[in-house]
């Protein structure tokens, strides 16, 4: 497989005079969990539609697994399983046959692949039972596990943790993430930030159908406001001292009688620094680490709080 497993290059959809997806550039990387981030009504599911030949663009061009859609979609769709929105199955069939009957249209040993991926999704003691009475939970599980049959090499899923409580959503993170380190690609489109942050490699930014940001979960993450928190033994002595320093820009304080300070960077030296400026003074230190801001705070930051999920 090349270096990347979804290539985009100039897609946009319009509905009428709507723009649902504008001129979105990027290449997903293969072998890792790409995330498409982004509030209800951004765009989301119309670009995975167009991805899985489901929908066509307005103009663009677009490539899963090397193959052009929808010039090729059937052969790319020979190595893609997705979830598009809530997955649908014939609800007084059991999870096992509604397997089945999906096995007979995949083909090529689709049908022996069935109990493992039951297993996989945590579903096997329940695959006998009616799907009509399945939680959404449960169904979105076995709809990942319908994405399994064949054996595919990228997993394209819309919204996949909806409906999953806690526990589910720790079982869903770990599958994930199995999926990845046995080498398949993943793309997962999500408006639960701190869910995303915990699943995926990378993240893709969306604001009104428009990609604004990319990068590694890593990179965003650390690309906003550096921030060091502190405690110490005199509070009103401290925050005066520290806001006078040059290394530190800004000073707040909270209920707890801590120090948020803003610096320009959040590493080692901005720490023993303040260490240093403290002890110098004669105020003991409490506790002092680095505050690293979460992936939602980034999406606040980056959209100005226009996308709010």
């Amino acid at each position: 497989m090349s270096e990347h497993v979804i290539h985009l290059e100039g897609v946009t959809k319009r509905f009428g005079q709507l723009t649902a997806v504008d001129d979105v550039t990027v290449d997903v990387p293969a072998g890792r969990c790409f995330a498409w981030l982004g509030p209800n009504g951004c765009g989301k599911t119309t670009l995975i539609r167009m991805m899985l030949g489901l929908a066509r663009s307005t103009s663009g061009e677009i490539e899963v697994c090397g193959y052009k859609i929808p010039s090729h979609t059937a052969a790319a769709l020979a190595e893609v399983g997705g979830i598009v929105e809530e997955p649908r199955f014939y609800p007084y069939l059991t999870g096992r046959q509604n397997l089945t009957v999906w096995a007979d249209h995949f083909g090529d040993g689709a049908e022996g692949r069935i109990e493992d991926s039951l297993k996989r999704v945590r579903l096997d003691d329940r695959a006998d039972e009616a799907v009509k009475t399945y939680s959404l939970g449960m169904r979105q599980r076995l709809g990942v596990a319908r994405a399994l049959l064949n054996d595919p090499k990228l997993l394209i899923l819309d919204e996949p943790t909806n409906g999953l409580d806690p526990a589910g959503l720790a079982e869903f993170r770990e599958l994930i993430r199995s999926f990845v380190d046995e080498g398949r690609s993943v793309f997962i489109s999500s408006h639960i930030l701190g869910e995303v942050q915990k699943i995926a490699d990378d993240v893709a930014i969306i604001q009104k159908g428009r990609m604004i940001a990319f990068g590694s979960v890593d990179e965003l993450v650390s690309g906003g406001a550096q921030k060091v928190y502190v405690r110490t033994t005199d509070l009103d002595a401290a925050a005066p001292l520290l806001h006078a320093s040059e290394f530190v820009s800004a000073v707040a304080t909270d209920e707890f009688g801590g120090l948020t300070l803003t610096v320009a960077q959040a590493d080692d030296e901005t720490l023993t620094r303040t260490g240093k400026t403290l002890f110098d003074a004669g105020i003991g230190i409490v506790s002092l680490y680095p505050i690293q801001e979460s992936l939602e705070q980034r999406f606040l930051d980056i959209t100005g709080g226009e996308g709010d999920l």
